[in-house]
């Protein structure tokens, strides 16, 4: 049992598809760094990743898709001296599928036939049955026959204490976001998944990160690891108060700055209701960019006003 079916009835749906991809953009190369280190060694890193989204998209159309987190296509440069284009297709796969591999071979043939280019496949296994393991597709009938191989990382593997000590000391800043997605979907008990997240995430400041990667590392892990509501608030002081003891309240101004804002939007809609109701939709149309774009205590005066304004003139006089 996971994480996710034993506190089904309290705990948000989990979202691993939408902090994968953007963990895979945002930190591509600190990806193939841990995972697939032998691959990093080889590509040219003076020349920017290109994500092809779009391409993987097209590519994709009709062919069979299984359950999956997130797929990436990535033109990179090779370190060789022939410095030729490769597309690195990577696959997060959620669940244990029977024609993985087979999938895996469709788009490695699409993508060669499609862009004429090198292509590396990799696969990143995030379920929780150990017996699923798929590197490979083979097909063989009246003499013909493919054998097609991709490297496969399974993160499962990393519970085993040994390899879970290399995450932990590892100065990768990926290896926070592996432990997120294991501990997620590993452990069964809330509380204890509640400690981790705080955990994880208090390492960032042990290290000295910037404030920039503690807030974009932060997001893919509040992403992976979701709590009940009552233990996400437990959480969330814990985490404030830590971050006023150190003086670095990153997370706590900008979730502050995302609550000040809900409520100017929230009244600034107020007030153009109310506006409507009173004048016409057309005043409210007149002043609608300077209500939308006013700070909180401007709005608080104007909604005073309102109550005994003749004209909207005197509402912003």
């Amino acid at each position: 049992m996971t994480a996710d079916t034993a506190n089904s009835a309290e705990a948000p749906k989990s979202d691993y598809d939408s902090p994968w991809k953007e963990a895979l953009e945002r930190f591509f190369p600190e990806f193939l760094a841990l995972l697939f280190p032998a691959i990093h060694a080889r590509i040219d890193w003076r020349v920017p990743p290109e994500f092809l989204d779009k391409e993987l998209q097209q590519i994709g159309a009709g062919s069979p898709r299984g359950r999956r987190y997130a797929d990436k296509l990535v033109r990179v440069r090779a370190r060789d001296g022939r410095r030729i284009a490769v597309l690195i297709h990577v696959e997060v796969q959620g669940d244990p599928e029977s024609d993985f591999g087979e999938r895996m071979f469709v788009y490695q043939t699409r993508l060669r036939d499609r862009y004429g280019l090198e292509v590396v496949s990799l696969a990143v296994l995030t379920d929780t049955t150990a017996s699923f393991r798929p590197s490979q597709f083979r097909h063989r009938l009246w003499g013909c026959g493919i054998a097609f191989r991709f490297p496969m990382v399974k993160l499962l593997d990393y519970v085993d204490p040994n390899r879970w000590a290399e995450l932990e000391a590892s100065d990768n800043l990926f290896a926070l976001v592996v432990m997120a997605q294991i501990r997620a979907k590993v452990t069964d008990e809330a509380e204890t998944l509640k400690g981790w997240k705080f955990r994880l995430i208090r390492r960032m400041y042990e290290r000295g990160y910037s404030e920039t990667l503690i807030l974009q590392v932060f997001r893919l892990i509040d992403w992976m690891i979701r709590l009940p509501q009552a233990l996400e608030a437990d959480f969330r002081q814990t985490l404030y108060a830590y971050e006023e003891q150190l003086r670095m309240p990153y997370v706590t101004t900008v979730e502050q700055a995302g609550i000040e804002k809900g409520v100017q939007q929230g009244e600034a809609k107020t007030l153009l209701r109310q506006l409507t109701r009173k004048f016409g939709p057309e005043a409210a149309q007149r002043h609608r960019e300077r209500i939308e774009r006013a700070e909180l205590e401007q709005l608080d005066t104007w909604l005073d006003r309102i109550l005994t304004a003749d004209t909207p003139e005197t509402i912003f006089h």
